[in-house]
C-alpha cells in the first residue's frame, strides 16, 4: 500500500513539475510562433496564395487557444490556481474556448490540406477552384458553425462540489457527460486525424501524377519522339504543401497519446486508478499543446521560402 501511495505521489510531483517548468516555456514559444507566422504569411510574396489565408487562420486559432485554454490549464494543474472554480462565467468560458479554438485549429488545417489537394490536381478546372474567395467563405462559414455548435458548453457546464469544501468545474452529470465523451472520441480522436491523413495522402498522389506527366512523349510527323513538358505547380505551392504536411504530422504525433487515452477510457470506463487516468490525461494534454506552439520553428527548418521572408522581415536581409 505504501509503495502504491509513493508511486501516486511521484506521479503528482512529476505532473506538477512538468507544468510549472515546461508550461511557461511552451507558452512563450507558442505565442512567438503564432505571432510571427501570420506576419510572414501576410507578406507580398506569400499572401497571394489561398493556403496562406488558411495558415493565418490556423495560427490565430492557436494563439487564442494558448492564451485561454493552455494558460488556464497550466495555472490550474501546475500552480493550483483554478479560476474556473470561483466564477461560473469563467468555468463555462474556459470549456467553450477550449472546445472552440481546439476544433477551429484542426478545421482550418483540414481546409488547408483540401486546398493543397485542389492545387496539385492534374485537372485545370479543379486547380482553379483554389481561390482566396473560397478560402474566406470556408473559413467564415466553418467558424460560424463551430461557434454555434459549441454553445452547449455555455449552458451545460457547472461548478460542482465533489467533496466537502472541494469544488470543480465540470460537465453537468447525466447524458451530457456521455455526449462529451463520444464527441472527444469520434470527432477529436478519429474524424480529425483521419481527414488529415486522407487529404495528405491524396495530395501526395496528385504530386506523383504531376511528376509522371511532366514529360509526355510525343511523336512528330517525321517519326521523331520529343518531350512535351507540362508546367508543374509553382515553387511557392510546393513550399505550402510541405508546410501543411509538416503541420499535419506534428498535430497527429503530438496528439496520439491523447487519442489513445481517450479511446482507452471510453472502452474501459471505470477501470483502473483515477490518479493514473488523471496523470495520463494531463501529460497527453501537455504534449498535444506542443502542436499549437512549434509551427514557426518547423517552417524555419523545412521551408526555404519561409526562412527568406523571416530574414527579410526581422534581419533586414
Amino acid at each position: 500500500m505504501s509503495s502504491s501511495n509513493g508511486f501516486l505521489t511521484s506521479l503528482q510531483t512529476l505532473q506538477t513539475n512538468l507544468l510549472q517548468i515546461g508550461g511557461p516555456i511552451l507558452m512563450v514559444f507558442g505565442i512567438v510562433s503564432c505571432v510571427v507566422n501570420p506576419i510572414v504569411f501576410t507578406q507580398k510574396n506569400l499572401r497571394k496564395s489561398p493556403c496562406s489565408i488558411y495558415l493565418i487562420a490556423v495560427n490565430i486559432a492557436n494563439l487564442l487557444y494558448i492564451t485561454f485554454a493552455v494558460l488556464f490549464f497550466i495555472l490550474a494543474y501546475g500552480y493550483d490556481i483554478d479560476v474556473t472554480t470561483y466564477n461560473l462565467f469563467m468555468c463555462r468560458f474556459y470549456y467553450y474556448t477550449t472546445y472552440l479554438f481546439d476544433i477551429l485549429s484542426a478545421f482550418y488545417l483540414i481546409l488547408a490540406s483540401i486546398d493543397r489537394v485542389l492545387v496539385t490536381s492534374s485537372n485545370t478546372r479543379t486547380r482553379q477552384r483554389s481561390t482566396r474567395r473560397l478560402a474566406y467563405i470556408c473559413i467564415g462559414s466553418g467558424t460560424l458553425f463551430w461557434i454555434l455548435f459549441h454553445c452547449h458548453t455555455l449552458i451545460l457546464t457547472d461548478i460542482q462540489e465533489i467533496a466537502p469544501g472541494y469544488f470543480t468545474c465540470y460537465y453537468r452529470p447525466g447524458p451530457y457527460v456521455v455526449f462529451t465523451g463520444y464527441y472527444a472520441l469520434f470527432v477529436k480522436a478519429i474524424t480529425v486525424p483521419l481527414l488529415m491523413i486522407i487529404f495528405a495522402i491524396w495530395t501526395a498522389k496528385n504530386i506523383r501524377k504531376v511528376r509522371q506527366r511532366r514529360i509526355v512523349p510525343v511523336t512528330t510527323n517525321t517519326g521523331n519522339i520529343v518531350g512535351n513538358f507540362e508546367q508543374p505547380f509553382r515553387s511557392k505551392d510546393r513550399q505550402f504543401i510541405l508546410m501543411v504536411v509538416v503541420d499535419i504530422c506534428i498535430y497527429i504525433v503530438c496528439n496520439i497519446m491523447l487519442y489513445v487515452v481517450v479511446i482507452y477510457y471510453q472502452i474501459a470506463q471505470n477501470i483502473g486508478s483515477l490518479q493514473i487516468e488523471i496523470f495520463l490525461n494531463l501529460v497527453g494534454s501537455f504534449i498535444s499543446y506542443i502542436s499549437y506552439c512549434i509551427g514557426c520553428y518547423a517552417y524555419l527548418f523545412i521551408s526555404k521560402t519561409f526562412r527568406k521572408e523571416v530574414k527579410r522581415l526581422f534581419f533586414c536581409q
